[in-house]
């Protein structure tokens, strides 16, 4: 397993992975700035707590979502479908920051609340048939301090962590879903929530 090794003071830093385009902007967001929105975001978000299936059993998503969007267009995953509210105030400022930072557009953001260590996300790529070829998803990480595990799809020894920060945006694009899985793996050790917002375009 190989880890990034994060020096403040760089912008931007291009991870080294074959077969993929992902970018990692350790303080995209000032520390204040960070804070402020996640707890807003904590308290006015209409979250939600869905049923998944794995092996024919039900289980309650480990983790609460909601999903906002300006065009109305409905985002399927894990057997579930969400229709997306209108844009608050403070999430279509922070794509208006992404979209400038990145020169990419977006339509739509999910949101992931990890209320600690025990919520996570298993082991997938963002390639839902609505999100297009070769998508461009943005996240940002508010709260505390969790590892992003990525794995190559045809190499499984071939693997990767890095630690996102509060107030970082992590930009994954070209062939990145398609040829890497990643997740959100559980930690006993943490015991602080974690918002995550993933601004993607749902043609």
């Amino acid at each position: 397993m190989h880890e990034l090794v994060l020096f403040p003071k760089k912008e931007k830093i291009q991870l080294p992975l074959k077969d993929a385009d992902i970018i990692y902007y350790p303080n995209f967001l000032q520390s204040q700035e960070a804070s402020d929105l996640f707890q807003k975001l904590l308290e006015k978000t209409k979250w939600r707590e869905d049923e998944i299936k794995v092996f024919g059993k039900t289980y309650k998503q480990p983790r609460l979502t909601a999903l906002y969007g300006n065009n109305g267009n409905p985002y399927s995953y894990s057997g579930i479908t969400m229709t997306p509210l209108p844009f608050p105030s403070e999430i279509e400022k922070l794509k208006h920051q992404i979209e400038k930072k990145t020169n990419e557009s977006f339509t739509t953001v999910l949101l992931n609340l990890y209320r600690d260590g025990n919520d996570s996300n298993g082991w997938h790529s963002d390639d839902e048939q609505e999100l297009g070829e070769n998508p461009v998803i943005a996240s940002v990480s508010l709260g505390a301090k969790r590892y992003f595990h990525l794995k190559y799809k045809r190499d499984k020894k071939l693997t990767y962590k890095i630690l996102l920060d509060h107030g970082s945006l992590l930009l994954m694009k070209g062939t990145t879903q398609e040829n890497w899985l990643h997740q959100i793996p559980k930690s006993k050790k943490i015991k602080q929530s974690r918002i995550n917002l993933t601004f993607r375009s749902i043609v």
